[in-house]
C-alpha cells in the first residue's frame, strides 16, 4: 500500500465506530505482506488465461494428453497459425506450457500448473 493510502486508511480508522476494526486491518495488512513469493507468477498465469484463444489452447493441450504442434492446434481453435503461435508464446512465458523444438517444428504440452489451474476452475464450476 502506498504511504498516502495508508495515511488515509489510518485517518478513516480513527473515525470508525468499531474499535476492533483497526486490529483486523493490521492483521489483514500482515497477511497481505506475508503473501506467497510467487504471487506475481500466479497473477501472470491467470492473466494469460484471460484470452479466449489462450484459454482454448490450454484446454486443448490438457485434453490431448500429448504434445501438439501449431498445425494441429490451429484448426481446432479456429484462429490463424500466427494467433496460435502468439498465444502459445504468452502461455509459455506465463509458465503454462512447455515447448520442445525438433527441427523446424515446436511441440507444446501443458505444465502441471496449467493442469492445476484448469482443475481448480472446473471445481469452482462443478464440471468435474
Amino acid at each position: 500500500m502506498t504511504e498516502s493510502l495508508e495515511r488515509l486508511v489510518d485517518e478513516r480508522l480513527d473515525d470508525c465506530c468499531d474499535a476492533d476494526v483497526a486490529a483486523r486491518v493490521e492483521t489483514l495488512r500482515a497477511y497481505r505482506a506475508s503473501g506467497p513469493a510467487d504471487a506475481g507468477d500466479d497473477l501472470a498465469a491467470l492473466s494469460a488465461l484471460g484470452s479466449e484463444t489462450r484459454y482454448a489452447v490450454v484446454r486443448l493441450l490438457v485434453a490431448a494428453g500429448e504434445e501438439l504442434c501449431v498445425c494441429e492446434i490451429e484448426p481446432v481453435v479456429d484462429v490463424s497459425a500466427s494467433a496460435v503461435s502468439h498465444a502459445l508464446s504468452t502461455l509459455h512465458d506465463a509458465g503454462l506450457v512447455r515447448r520442445r523444438k525438433e527441427g523446424r517444428w515446436r511441440y507444446y504440452e501443458p505444465t502441471a500448473r496449467a493442469e492445476a489451474l484448469l482443475a481448480a476452475l472446473d471445481d469452482t464450476r462443478g464440471t468435474r
